[in-house]
């Protein structure tokens, strides 16, 4: 909108300096005629701004025009620009404006807060999602963001893990969670508790005009901390005795397994450490000791200790052969 253009020119001009009309265009991603129109219409307005013609000219507004924003502190200027996550953002699709929030904020900074805002920005990126790990599809995200927002009702097609897989749900849904890349929003299915749902889970979604009203006790922060307890209480479903080489302790995947490692230590005479693990379940957990390779021995559970060795012997045999 050409309303918004204009603001964003005046921002432009308050963080930057002088710019150019090609300068304004490429950033505003318009023709340099539709900034020549603008700045016209900026004229028109009052706003005291001149261009200078040549080579070094450009369009800059006149010292002292500028409206700043009062009472933030250099580390509330630090934690706005750490907090503008670009990709998550860009889920929701609120990329633009937040670019658009930011900028304003920007040219309304005192110039020491935005020199340090803009260096916070310079050294600083947050990328949530994990090195391993496959980008969510997440195509009905903006449309569960909306409904959130405006306390609207979802009728959703659902895969969940146990079967029937594929389910549909009408959902109130209350808010939002991104963690590790992955989005989930909390929901009411109309009966009992809120429950979590994974957001690319969501197979097919409509947008109802039917509104609900969320219950004013509800805590999201609250919930979702509540929601990992007891997620961590679920993974663990027993122990495992088991005898680590030196320096194995630090090489356990996980800082429960490590922390677990060094509360329950008990050295052994030949240098090795006894200690007592927590396990999410013997197929988790054949895999995990197995990449410490010769330097965990599983005593207890006796279960995961036999089918360690199978697999171990099972390698043996198989690098035993001639290739």
């Amino acid at each position: 909108m050409k309303s918004s253009r204009l603001v964003s020119i005046l921002l432009l001009l308050q963080t930057r300096g002088r710019m150019t009309a090609a300068q304004l265009a490429a950033a505003l991603e318009v023709s340099v005629r539709t900034v020549y129109r603008d700045i016209d219409a900026l004229h028109a307005a009052g706003v005291p701004l001149y261009g200078d013609a040549g080579h070094a000219g450009g369009y800059r507004l006149i010292d002292g025009y500028r409206t700043r924003l009062t009472g933030l502190t250099a580390d509330e200027a630090e934690a706005l620009f750490l907090a503008g996550a670009p990709g998550p953002a860009a889920e929701l699709g609120l990329g633009p404006v937040l670019a658009a929030a930011q900028l304003k904020v920007r040219a309304a900074l005192p110039a020491e807060l935005r020199a340090h805002s803009e260096r916070i920005s310079a050294r600083f990126h947050l990328d949530a999602p994990g090195w391993y790990a496959d980008e969510d599809d997440v195509p009905h995200l903006p449309a569960v963001a909306t409904a959130v927002w405006n306390s609207r009702v979802l009728h959703v097609r659902y895969r969940r893990w146990r079967a029937p897989t594929d389910v549909e749900r009408r959902l109130e849904p209350y808010g939002l969670v991104l963690k590790a890349g992955r989005w989930y929003v909390i929901a009411s299915a109309g009966t009992g508790d809120p429950r979590t749902y994974r957001v690319d889970q969501i197979l097919q979604l409509h947008l109802d005009d039917e509104q609900f009203e969320p219950p004013a006790d509800f805590d999201l922060a609250a919930y979702w901390r509540a929601y990992q307890e007891d997620f961590q209480g679920r993974l663990h479903s027993g122990d495992a005795v088991v005898r680590l080489a030196p320096g194995a302790a630090d090489r356990l995947p996980g800082p429960a397994l490590r922390e677990a490692a060094r509360a329950t230590a008990r050295p052994e005479p030949d240098g090795w450490t006894r200690a007592v693990l927590p396990i999410e379940s013997a197929d988790h957990a054949h895999a995990e000791f197995l990449r410490l390779g010769a330097d965990i021995e599983v005593l207890e559970p006796a279960d995961l200790r036999h089918r360690i060795r199978a697999t171990v012997e099972a390698l043996a045999d198989l690098y035993g052969r001639s290739p």
